[in-house]
């Protein structure tokens, strides 16, 4: 399957620049500077490893699990009793990965551009919070529009792959809704995209000097 955006593309992209006249500043660099460059570079260590191939499958964190049977909604119209079998929802989790990587790609600019609009006073809020403080302000303001961003590509993506692993028989049997796993996939990929970021994060908060980014070092190790 191809993607609309080739992969990692747009990843170097959010060069960031300082605001003018930024009253609040640590180290002489703006707080909003440094919690964006912050984002950016937890989103874009993020989205590299997510966008390598089996990059949500591979990855326990994010990978997306097939969605359990049940006696009716979105289940039971997916795959229904077929998803009962260990073999099928083997090769069917290794699918549903495989769209989300794919998909990723169009998560990436909502992501970046979100991290742009960071105000002032979201930097503060940022700074005094936890250790995935600046994910969870970036996941509040993006993650409908990150679904939104996936779900096309992985519906696209699922009619194609999911072929691959059940036969034309079986599909128009249990009468897969495309729609719905796609709804389901885009929930659980945005989730995973964020918890990769705020992984990222994590690791930057705990070695700040290892990032070599002055206006990071900066807002992290301020009075340290």
């Amino acid at each position: 399957m191809t993607s609309p955006v080739p992969r990692r593309s747009l990843l170097g992209v959010a060069l960031l620049v300082p605001l003018a006249g930024c009253a609040t500043s640590i180290g002489g660099y703006g707080v909003d500077e440094g919690v964006r460059r912050l984002l950016t570079l937890s989103s874009q260590r993020a989205f590299a490893r997510l966008l390598r191939p089996g990059g949500f499958y591979d990855d326990a964190l994010v990978r997306i699990a097939p969605p359990e049977p049940g006696p009716s909604g979105t289940n039971a119209g997916i795959l229904g009793a077929i998803l009962r079998t260990n073999a099928v929802r083997s090769r069917l989790a290794i699918a549903l990965n495989d769209v989300a990587v794919d998909a990723a790609d169009r998560a990436t600019p909502v992501v970046l551009d979100e991290v742009r609009r960071l105000s002032v006073a979201d930097a503060l809020a940022v700074v005094r919070g936890g250790p995935t403080a600046a994910t969870d302000l970036l996941e509040r303001r993006a993650g409908r529009g990150v679904i939104d961003a996936l779900l096309p590509g992985v519906v696209s993506g699922l009619d194609g792959d999911l072929a691959e692993v059940l036969s034309a028989a079986v599909a128009a049997r249990t009468g897969v809704d495309y729609r719905a796993l796609g709804q389901y996939v885009a929930d659980q990929a945005a989730r995973g995209i964020f918890r990769a970021i705020g992984r990222e994060e994590q690791a930057i908060r705990a070695d700040p000097r290892a990032t070599r980014d002055p206006a990071i070092v900066a807002l992290l190790l301020a009075g340290g």
